[in-house]
């Protein structure tokens, strides 16, 4: 089973400048939740993002980059390599290549929409082919735009 975990704006930014361009506190509550114990497959611009690695996840590290290496980063250099590392209940964390690389083999994506369009340089399009099987609808909360937490499966 691959799952990826992500939150994308409507416009479809994911980040900007390595970061996300928001700030919700329950979406993070859920990512930990949703890969707590789990193998994370990322790119290294992910991986580059957190302030130090993940307790309690795996941080497989896909990158192009023979040469890089990081505490507590296995780094791989082919999907192939990321899936036997995983092996059979993978998270997929991006970023957006990442994200491409793995879709047509993503099995569940557990999407927070994010009811907003910031400017950013990372961006995801939209799941198409994809069944809506739960939604969670939160409204906005001060400077904190409303989002969804939406699964789906393949349809």
């Amino acid at each position: 089973m691959i799952t990826f975990i992500l939150a994308r704006a409507d416009n479809g930014v994911i980040g900007i400048d390595g970061k996300l361009p928001w700030h919700l506190p329950a979406d993070l509550k859920r990512f930990k939740a949703l890969t707590m114990g789990k193998p994370m497959i990322m790119g290294r611009k992910t991986f580059e993002s957190f302030p130090s690695p993940l307790p309690g996840r795996r941080h497989i590290v896909l990158t192009r980059d023979a040469a890089w290496s990081a505490v507590g980063a296995e780094v791989v250099h082919a999907i192939e390599d990321a899936m036997a590392l995983a092996g059979e209940d993978a998270t997929v964390i991006g970023g957006a290549e990442i994200f491409a690389l793995f879709l047509l083999r993503a099995d569940r994506i557990e999407l927070t929409e994010v009811h907003a369009a910031p400017q950013g340089d990372a961006h995801v399009p939209p799941f198409t082919g994809w069944q809506e099987v739960a939604r969670q609808d939160m409204p906005d909360e001060g400077d904190r735009p409303a989002y969804s937490f939406v699964t789906l499966e393949r349809g």
